[in-house]
């Protein structure tokens, strides 16, 4: 099956006010920024953004908190957002913080059918509260409830008409987990292929978890924080 779509625009069809996104990436690294780019365009508002981090403060998803259109943040690490911050202790953004791994696992879960799972992390802290605890091995854990969205938007380094995606270096984060849980799952990639010029034994994810797939165009791949060794 072909899944291509000629433009991020085609690509991004369907998006309401409302909305629960899965958004991969990690910190700047694999984050996919022509979407992100057309939801700004598209100003769709009351977003619930499921993400490991909420980008900087003038790009990636910096940009939609910028615009005021998420209402709620699903995250496990927000520091470097001070636009972020400031909503958040005013109370016009709603955060649910999550240790990182809970939240891998969590969006993983929700890709494989699985509702719920014990997990030890958070234990004894704010992320407890209001949760079911079991001792396993005489060791305590809570429950966590898996996580899925209405669309999972991803960055792929390579992916094919079929949708099989390949990921590379650490842009294989959050990418792949989030793939799967998405009702529907949009990819950008930076080079797309024909079908079956990707090595199976190389393909992160597989079609299937894919329902539009387009090749995005000037990535920025914006760093963080540049930091050099001094000589």
């Amino acid at each position: 099956m072909n899944k291509v779509v000629k433009n991020v625009e085609e690509a991004l069809v369907g998006i309401e006010d409302n909305m629960t996104l899965m958004v991969g990436g990690f910190g700047l690294c694999g984050i996919p920024e022509n979407s992100i780019g057309q939801l700004v365009k598209m100003g769709t508002k009351g977003l619930t953004c499921i993400s490991n981090n909420a980008g900087v403060d003038d790009f990636g998803l910096g940009l939609l908190l910028q615009n005021k259109q998420v209402k709620k943040m699903i995250s496990s690490y927000v520091g470097e957002n001070e636009e972020f911050e400031r909503q958040m202790l005013s109370g016009e953004l709603e955060v649910d913080l999550i240790p990182q791994g809970s939240l891998a696992e969590r969006c993983r879960a929700g890709g494989a059918g699985i509702p719920m799972f014990f997990t030890p992390a958070g234990y004894g802290t704010e992320v407890a509260e209001g949760k079911e605890v079991r001792v396993f091995d005489g060791k305590p854990h809570i429950l966590e409830s898996a996580l899925t969205a209405d669309f999972a938007i991803v960055k792929a380094w390579k992916g094919d008409t079929e949708g099989n995606l390949i990921f590379k270096a650490t842009a294989r984060n959050f990418n792949p987990m989030m793939a799967m849980a998405g009702k529907i799952t949009v990819a950008e990639v930076e080079e797309l292929v024909p079908a079956g010029e990707l090595d199976p034994n190389f393909i992160h994810t597989p079609g299937i978890f894919v329902q539009r797939i387009f090749q995005g165009e000037k990535f920025e791949k914006r760093i963080e924080q540049r930091t050099v060794r001094t000589k």
